[in-house]
Order: C-alpha cells, then sequence, then structure tokens
C-alpha cells in the first residue's frame, strides 16, 4: 500500500466530508429544529448510504453509468427536484412543541431517506468519483475498496456529528421561533446555492 497516496486520499476526503454541502447544510438545519438525539437517524443514513456507494461505483456499478448515461442524466435532475423540495421544507421548519406532531412532510429526514438521497445527490457523486478514479491505486482490487468504505464510513460519520452537534448548539443561541425560522431560510438558501456546480455541468 502506498502510505503517500493513503494521505493524500484522507486529505481528500475530510476536506470532501467536512465543507458545506447538501448533507451538511442539511444536517446542521435539523441539528438545530430537532436535536442531536432526532438527528441520528439522518446521520446514519447518510454514513452508511454514501459508503454503500462508494463500495457499489467501486465494484462495478459505475460502468452502468457510463454505458448509459441517460441515467446520469436522471439522477442528476431528479436530484435537483428533490433539493428544492428539501429546501422549501426546511426554510418552512419550525421547533417541535410538546402538544403537537411534526405534521406531513416534517421532522428529520428518515435513516432510509438519507441513505437514498446519496444516489442523487451532486456533491456525494463527485466524491465518489474522485474516491475510485484518482486513488483506486491505493491498494490492490478488491482490497482498495474496502479501505476507501471504511475510511469513508468513519470520516462520514465524523463530520455528520460534527455538522448535526453544531446546529443543535445553536439552540441555545437562536431560542425564538422568528430565529430559528429565520436561520432555517438562510439554510434554504444555500441548500440550493450547493445547486449550482450542477448547473455549471449542463
Amino acid at each position: 500500500m502506498s502510505s503517500s497516496l493513503l494521505f493524500a486520499f484522507v486529505v481528500f476526503a475530510v476536506v470532501m466530508f467536512f465543507t458545506p454541502g447538501p448533507n451538511n447544510i442539511m444536517l446542521l438545519s435539523s441539528g438545530l429544529t430537532y436535536g442531536f438525539r432526532r438527528t441520528v437517524p439522518h446521520i446514519a443514513g447518510i454514513t452508511v448510504g454514501f459508503a454503500f456507494m462508494v463500495g457499489a461505483v467501486g465494484v462495478g456499478l459505475g460502468a452502468v453509468f457510463i454505458a448509459y448515461p441517460v441515467l446520469q442524466t436522471i439522477l442528476k435532475y431528479g436530484g435537483v427536484a428533490y433539493l428544492v423540495y428539501l429546501a422549501a421544507v426546511i426554510a418552512m421548519a419550525e421547533p417541535p412543541s410538546a402538544d403537537k406532531d411534526d405534521g406531513p412532510g416534517r421532522g428529520p429526514m428518515t435513516f432510509w431517506a438519507a441513505a437514498m438521497f446519496q444516489w442523487i445527490n451532486a456533491k456525494g457523486w463527485v466524491m465518489v468519483i474522485g474516491t475510485i478514479t484518482a486513488y483506486a491505486a491505493i491498494a490492490a482490487f478488491p482490497w482498495n475498496i474496502a479501505i476507501q468504505v471504511g475510511l469513508s464510513l468513519i470520516l462520514g460519520t465524523v463530520s455528520c456529528i460534527v455538522w448535526a452537534l453544531f446546529g443543535t448548539a445553536l439552540r441555545a443561541v437562536l431560542t425564538s421561533p422568528r430565529a430559528i425560522r429565520a436561520f432555517n431560510v438562510v439554510m434554504a438558501i444555500l441548500l440550493l446555492a450547493s445547486l449550482y456546480p450542477v448547473f455549471m455541468d449542463a
């Protein structure tokens, strides 16, 4: 195993996992709105879903998307539509009160929803493609895929926890419903702004 390539991959992964993107913005908003405990399924869905995607693409699923580019287009614009919907949900989110439930379409993201979202997350695909192609020589197949999946699980978990805890910590600062609504509107705008690379690549 090339230690220099492994170090380069870890640096790449840290930068990609910890910098703002759709997942991190949603976790930040969820931590503020619902608290850390209720955001745990969202965290687990992201980490497991992304690591599974790395493994699936690494063992050959990526060839399917190369052979059928229309699938990439469907995922891209399906992801755009879903992110617009999520931005609207975040913008309208309010702190849940004890005397009423979250209502339809409200509440923190579930494990399966977060896991499936990785397949239409533009930043996620950039990360997966960079992970598999640029750092494939990290070790011989299939150990290279196993290493990349393992590191994705570890770094993804740490990153998601940090962003969710950051949002949870803001609950002590943003105490009024109006402040939380304003914060979530800003997060929704940032989530929409994260679509910029998608349209630049169109």
